[in-house]
């Protein structure tokens, strides 16, 4: 199999019989890859059917990826220099803003080369540990956006009683959680699929390593993997927003309680952002869990890749704009540690 990926060698067979098992997709190019042992490496072909495209989305992906990198490093940069921004609030967006540098930057620059230079291949190896802090990330940041919902319950329901609930022992213990909630739900899923046998294609008809993507090219039954990821998101996702729907009911009600419109209006919009960047994060991540599992005959494949590749980068993206635009104490701080740095620079170039 050549490692160059060309697009009019692209042939999609939904249906082919592997021992007996059907497995879709399994092929991409003129012939089907059959090794009899576990593949050294693995090929990522990008987005199947849009390869004309490829050009385009790298410019695109790396813009925001730009934007993401930037955005993301003020914030965590601003929130740590500033004593004033040491809050909970402003500390789970501060560790929020490190994840999603670290989840962008272990997927996207691998497929801008991909849609650039078509180098897609990627060890057995560091495909799977690509896998699995790709979506223990996503888990952590699920966890995070529960942690945030919780702080603004607090910080509008019981004010008074603020800094008594949320001490720092309370907040390392809910980090802790939030992590051992991640790493439990990760490490069975990984486990699944890197012990899956790989004996036929090493073509993997996505842009990373995304673990429908991975089961479907094993020669045993993926089922039980792909299940275990739906069963297991579905439960955190639901119960995480069931959570967050109680907590935002008390909040509204709380807020409407209050005689002050200023201060109706400056907590709406402190929890408008949240909910904004909530929505940011759950909506298109249920929408490509549910669309790889619903399969080609419902969503088309380029679809399905598109969405997860999106959901890698966007959230990440927009996030720091949501959030500097709209807390008026982040965005000034920001704002001044910006012109402090290029004054600076420009007083040491003259």
């Amino acid at each position: 199999m050549s490692q160059q990926i060309l697009p009019d060698c692209i042939l999609l067979i939904h249906h082919l019989c592997i021992n007996g098992k059907k497995v879709s997709p399994v092929m991409l190019g003129p012939a089907y890859n059959h090794t009899m042992e576990t593949p050294a490496s693995f090929l990522l072909v990008g987005i199947p059917g849009l390869q004309s495209s490829h050009l385009w989305l790298a410019i695109s992906l790396s813009a925001m990826y730009i934007i993401a990198l930037l955005g993301n490093t003020l914030i965590v940069t601003a929130i740590w220099m500033d004593s004033t921004l040491h809050e909970p609030m402003y500390c789970f967006l501060c560790v929020l803003a490190a994840v999603d540098i670290v989840m962008a930057s272990s997927v996207v620059p691998k497929m801008v080369n991909i849609f650039c230079s078509g180098e897609s291949s990627i060890s057995f190896n560091a495909c799977f540990i690509q896998m699995f802090f790709v979506h223990l990330a996503t888990a952590v940041e699920m966890g995070l956006l529960l942690t945030m919902a919780f702080d603004r319950y607090v910080a509008i329901c019981k004010p008074l009683h603020y800094k008594r609930i949320l001490t720092p022992q309370v907040m390392l213990g809910m980090s802790m959680a939030i992590t051992i909630r991640a790493v439990t739900f990760m490490t069975p899923l990984s486990w699944m699929v890197s012990h899956l046998p790989f004996c036929g294609s090493n073509v993997v008809l996505h842009s990373y390593c995304e673990h429908i993507a991975l089961a479907r090219l094993a020669c045993a039954d993926p089922m039980p993997s792909s299940l275990y990821s739906l069963i297991g998101s579905s439960i955190m996702v639901g119960s995480d927003v069931a959570f967050i729907a109680a907590s935002y009911i008390l909040i509204l009600r709380a807020v409407f309680g209050l005689s002050s419109k200023t201060a109706q209006l400056k907590a709406l919009s402190t929890c408008g952002s949240h909910v904004g960047v909530m929505a940011l994060y759950y909506l298109p991540g249920m929408a490509s869990i549910y669309a790889a599992w619903l399969g080609l005959d419902v969503v088309p494949l380029h679809t399905q890749v598109l969405l997860a590749d999106l959901y890698m980068i966007i959230p990440a993206t927009l996030n720091p704009i949501i959030y500097g635009m709209r807390t008026k104490q982040l965005r000034e701080r920001i704002w001044s540690y910006l012109m402090h740095v290029l004054f600076d620079h420009s007083n040491l170039g003259s």
